[in-house]
């Protein structure tokens, strides 16, 4: 096995089937072989040591319960853009191109928070100026806030592989189906 392999990203699930986190091949097979986890689906390849070939495992879940707190996310560019969905808050023109805009500006004392900044495009924050939305008499599409924490935030922005959607609640198959009003089992 190249290292190539050795680099790949592995699924930590909780013992509950709870995504966790990602971590390298290298660290999933040391929890597989320290009994900390079991390999859930595997991967493409084998680890060979001197005396015996593992296959790389591609999810893993960990034997034992770890509680994780919620983290908040950090106040930054690429955050307040995805929070507002690459849209100005002020005309919702959909575009990569944006600034932030600090609602109360900062000349005016306002603070560098989640509820002060949104995303604005380059015609809407030059009309703007330093001035707040009312006296430049344009007003907010929505009220700027922290957005919600997600356990799961730190997985819905990379490339991920199809054999972890089953694990994934935001990408998994609905396993039922409504039928005239009642639930069904959905066919395999």
């Amino acid at each position: 096995m190249g290292g190539d392999a050795l680099s790949e990203a592995v699924l930590i699930l909780n013992q509950n089937y709870e995504p966790l986190n990602v971590c390298g091949v290298r660290r999933a097979l040391l929890l597989v072989l320290g009994q900390k986890a079991q390999p859930l689906e595997l991967g493409s390849g084998e680890y060979h040591s001197v005396s015996q070939n593992f296959p790389i495992p591609s999810v893993i879940r960990l034997l034992y319960m770890v509680k994780r707190p919620l983290f908040t996310r950090r106040l930054s560019r690429r955050e307040v853009f995805w929070r507002d969905q690459f849209s100005c808050q002020y005309c919702g023109r959909q575009t990569r191109e944006l600034t932030l805009d600090h609602v109360v500006p900062r000349v005016l004392n306002g603070p560098h928070t989640w509820d002060n900044v949104v995303a604005a495009c380059v015609p809407c924050n030059h009309r703007k100026a330093g001035r707040t939305p009312a006296q430049a008499n344009m007003r907010l599409l929505r009220e700027p806030m922290p957005p919600r924490a997600n356990p799961y935030y730190h997985l819905m922005h990379r490339s991920l592989p199809d054999e972890w959607s089953m694990y994934l609640p935001w990408r998994a198959q609905p396993r039922h189906r409504v039928e005239n009003g009642f639930v069904a089992l959905a066919e395999a």
